[in-house]
């Protein structure tokens, strides 16, 4: 997409981009507590250490638009050889394409690998006319199905905002559910479970000693508290807790050493240890208020252990830091007993086949209500007290 005033190419790789000129689009109020996962250190940590590379099937081609003074917007875009490490599934409609003699990879997918958690995707400077600019990323994301011949172009995990305009532009929308927990204010973890039922106040207490019981232990490990020693033992964790769940996990050892040299501050690594040992932990992220849970692993089985180190530490250390929010990564409606609540979370795509997009179109409409309805539902099973009428 050219034009006099604004111009749209394919950067490549975030390092062929620059830190500066990313950064002023991903934070472009240079706030000092930014989204950790839009940010140029989290992209070229996945990208320089392997693990979102062409070898692995995520070709980075980053789009931008530009004008003579330089870039104005960024669209985080991967060129895709699978469907794997996305968290928005579309496996079906590959099947559907391929058995009606198309070919639904490569494809494009524009968002943060292995990464399910909603932020601003249309990445706008904040000299630049954001609806301008936002319209001009999606303009030239669809132009790019059609320039690389590629099946679809897909934009996860994009704000409300983003999906309504996209939606209009003409992309079809998917929504999805997660499970967030809301810090009402709580000066304390009693606090907060005095807000549950009884019921399931008690369990979440029941889940707290077993952990303490067994003689497990936790440490906040933050900034450049965290050693290369303390990253070696989380990856023993991961890399065995996700070679029994997934296989191959995504992330390169090198990554860890990237993310924690470059966005230290922004991290928390939550450490298990009994008998003075690591057994397991957890890492998260924080930024915009937010504290965003991401891998875990361990090594040990604790009963109640993966609630403990994921769930109820991130709970504690949003409250001891005054933080406004934990999301807890995809899928898990196990997270609903435990006080985090169902949200919705949303979807673009553009598919270039006329009849795979009609017949996507016509399934996105039923499943957006089933959502919406799956969401109604399971807030009304919520751990929360119900309130009730004055006077009774």
């Amino acid at each position: 997409m050219t034009g006099k005033e604004i111009s749209a190419r394919l950067a490549g790789r975030a390092a062929e981009i620059g830190a500066a000129r990313w950064n002023a689009c991903a934070n472009p109020g240079g706030g000092a507590d930014p989204h950790p996962f839009t940010r140029y250190e989290f992209f070229v940590a996945l990208e320089e250490s392997g693990s979102a590379a062409t070898d692995t099937g995520w070709r980075p081609l980053h789009l931008v638009v530009e004008r003579d003074s330089g870039i104005e917007g960024i669209l985080p875009l991967y060129l895709k050889s699978h469907s794997l490490g996305e968290f928005v599934f579309d496996h079906v409609w590959a099947d559907a394409l391929m058995r009606a003699g198309g070919s639904y990879y490569p494809k494009l997918q524009a968002g943060v690998p292995f990464t399910p958690v909603t932020g601003r995707r249309l990445l706008v400077a904040a000299e630049a006319d954001e609806a301008a600019t936002r319209t001009a990323l999606l303009a030239a994301g669809e132009a790019t199905v059609k320039e690389l011949k590629t099946s679809s172009l897909h934009i996860t995990f994009l704000t409300e905002q983003e999906w309504r305009e996209a939606g209009e532009f003409g992309y079809l929308q998917r929504t999805d559910r997660q499970f967030h927990w809301e810090n009402r204010g709580y000066a304390n973890f009693d606090e907060f479970l005095g807000d549950l039922s009884s019921s399931k106040r008690k369990n979440l207490r029941k889940e707290r000693s077993s952990v303490r019981e067994a003689g497990v232990e936790f440490d906040w490990l933050t900034g450049r508290d965290i050693s290369e020693a303390h990253w070696d033992a989380f990856f023993d964790f991961y890399m065995d807790t996700g070679g029994r769940k997934w296989g191959t996990p995504y992330l390169t050892r090198e990554f860890f050493s990237r993310i924690g040299q470059s966005m230290p501050e922004q991290i928390l690594l939550v450490m298990a240890r009994r008998g003075g040992r690591p057994i397991a932990g957890a890492l998260n992220l924080s930024g915009e208020g937010v504290l965003f849970g991401r891998n875990w692993g361990c090594r040990e089985f604790v009963p109640f252990l993966h609630f403990e180190t994921c769930y109820y530490q991130a709970i504690e250390f949003a409250i001891a830091r005054g933080l406004r929010k934990v999301e807890a990564g995809a899928q898990g409606e196990h997270k609903l007993l435990r006080g985090y609540q169902p949200v919705p979370t949303y979807s673009a795509h553009y598919i270039a086949h006329a009849g795979l997009r009609r017949a996507v179109a016509d399934y996105l409409q039923a499943e957006r209500e089933a959502v919406a309805e799956n969401i109604e539902e399971l807030a009304e099973q919520g751990p929360f007290r119900k309130a009730t009428p004055e006077g009774e």
